[in-house]
């Protein structure tokens, strides 16, 4: 089982996540975070540190965000690792509240 970066990610991009992550298994894009499948252990310590609320273990997805397990698979080996938690997006706080942000990314799934 792995765990998944969700909807609520979009525009924030909050890395506090990333900080206690022992294995280095978040990919970084322009506007988000993803896990890779491969390279996470199930160990959880990632989901309390989002203040997004943006991760969840792969049996726990919200009824909808399947989606998402898919997005993470696909996007995970094409972009870099990231192991330092730097700033959220600037606009961060505003996006944080909105739900449904996946089709406003030009992402083909």
């Amino acid at each position: 089982m792995t765990h998944v970066v969700t909807d609520a990610c979009i525009r924030c991009k909050y890395t506090d996540c990333v900080d206690v992550c022992p294995v280095d298994c978040f990919k970084e894009g322009p506007e988000y975070l993803v896990i890779d499948p491969d390279e996470c252990i199930d160990c959880a310590v990632c989901i309390p540190e989002c203040p997004a609320n943006a991760i969840y273990a792969e049996d726990d997805l919200p009824e909808g965000m399947e989606i998402f397990l898919q997005f993470n698979k696909k996007l995970a080996p094409t972009l870099p690792t990231i192991t330092k938690r730097k700033a959220a997006l600037p606009d961060a706080e505003q996006w944080r509240v909105v739900s449904h942000k996946l089709s406003g990314l030009n992402i083909a799934l």
